[in-house]
C-alpha cells in the first residue's frame, strides 16, 4: 500500500512542481510558493471530511502539534528553495539535485525517531541516490556551486520536513492511518497557510493579487499539491520516510518526461541515472519486502 501511494504522490507532486514553477515567473518565489498552502488547504479539508464521514477524527496532542510545525516550516523552506534553483537551473537537473535528501533522510529517521538504519537500506538509498547525482550531471561547473547549493539545501530541509510529518502522524494516540495522515496534514497546511499568508499580505501583496487573478492555474497547483500530500502523508504513516523518499526518486523519471516536453535534451548519462536510480529502487523493495 505505501508502494502505491508514494508513486500517486510522485506523480501529482511533478505535476504540481511544474506549475509551481510555471508561476513563479509571475508571482515571484513566495507568491508561488503560497499557492501550494493557501489554495491546497480547502482540499485538504475536503479530503479530511470525507475520511471523518467513515473514521472517527483523532484529537490533536501537543506532541502532534510540534512535530507538524517541525515540517511545516521546514517545507515552506524548502519550498522557496526548490522554486529558486529551478528558476537558475533546467527544471529536471534541479529535481534531481534535490533528490539527494533521502541519505539525510534515512540519518535524521534514525536519530529522532529511532528507525533502524541496517547497511541493505543504506547501500540501496545509496545507490539510488548516485543515480541521482549522475542525471545531475557536471553542468552545475559552469553555473556556479549557488544553485546547486540551495537544491542540496532544499533537499535535506524537504527530509527534514517528512521526518516533521511522520512524527506528527506516529504521535496521535487514535484512529485508523488514514484519519491520522490526513489530520496531520491539514494541521501542517493549516500552519501553513498561515505564514506564509501573513508574510505576503505585510510583503508581497502584489503575490495575492497574482494568485487571483491566475486563480485557475493556482487552483490547479494547489490540488496537485493536496493530492501529492494526501498520499505522502498516508505513506509516511506506512513504512519509514527514507524508504518512501527513496521509492519517490521514481519522481526524477517523472521529471525528465516534463523536460522532454520542454525541449530539454536527454542524455545516455540521464538514461544510465535513471537505471542507477531504478536498480536502487528495486533494492530497497527488496529489504522492505
Amino acid at each position: 500500500m505505501w508502494i502505491a501511494a508514494t508513486l500517486i504522490a510522485a506523480l501529482a507532486q511533478t505535476g504540481r512542481n511544474a506549475a509551481q514553477a510555471g508561476l513563479t515567473s509571475r508571482l515571484g518565489t513566495m507568491g508561488a510558493t503560497g499557492v501550494r498552502f493557501l489554495f491546497g488547504l480547502p482540499f485538504a479539508v475536503l479530503f479530511l471530511a470525507l475520511v471523518a464521514a467513515v473514521q472517527q477524527v483523532p484529537p490533536v496532542n501537543l506532541s502532534a502539534v510540534g512535530y507538524a510545525a517541525m515540517g511545516a516550516l521546514s517545507q515552506v523552506a524548502a519550498t522557496a528553495l526548490m522554486l529558486t534553483a529551478m528558476q537558475r537551473r533546467g527544471f529536471a537537473q534541479a529535481t534531481a539535485l534535490i533528490k539527494t535528501e533521502p541519505v539525510t533522510l534515512a540519518i535524521l529517521g534514525a536519530v529522532l525517531l529511532g528507525e533502524a538504519l541496517t547497511p541493505a537500506r543504506m547501500g540501496a538509498i545509496a545507490v539510488a541516490t548516485a543515480g541521482v547525482l549522475m542525471m545531475s550531471g557536471t553542468g552545475w561547473r559552469r553555473a556556479g556551486l549557488g544553485p546547486v547549493a540551495l537544491a542540496v539545501a532544499a533537499g535535506g530541509l524537504f527530509g527534514l520536513s517528512a521526518i516533521g510529518f511522520r512524527g506528527g502522524i506516529l504521535s496521535l494516540e487514535s484512529g485508523g492511518l488514514i484519519v491520522r495522515a490526513t489530520t496531520i496534514l491539514v494541521v501542517s497546511l493549516a500552519l501553513q497557510t498561515a505564514l506564509v499568508g501573513a508574510w505576503l499580505a505585510l510583503r508581497d501583496r502584489a503575490a495575492l493579487r497574482g494568485m487571483v487573478l491566475a486563480w485557475r492555474e493556482s487552483l490547479g497547483a494547489g490540488f496537485l499539491g493536496a493530492l501529492a500530500s494526501q498520499f505522502w502523508f498516508i505513506a509516511f504513516a506506512l513504512t519509514p520516510a527514507a524508504n518512501v523518499r527513496t521509492l519517490a526518486l521514481a519522481e526524477v523519471v517523472f521529471a525528465a518526461a516534463v523536460s522532454r516536453r520542454r525541449n530539454e535534451a536527454m542524455t545516455a548519462r540521464h538514461i544510465a541515472g535513471m537505471a542507477l536510480i531504478a536498480t536502487g529502487v528495486a533494492w530497497l523493495l527488496w529489504t522492505t519486502r
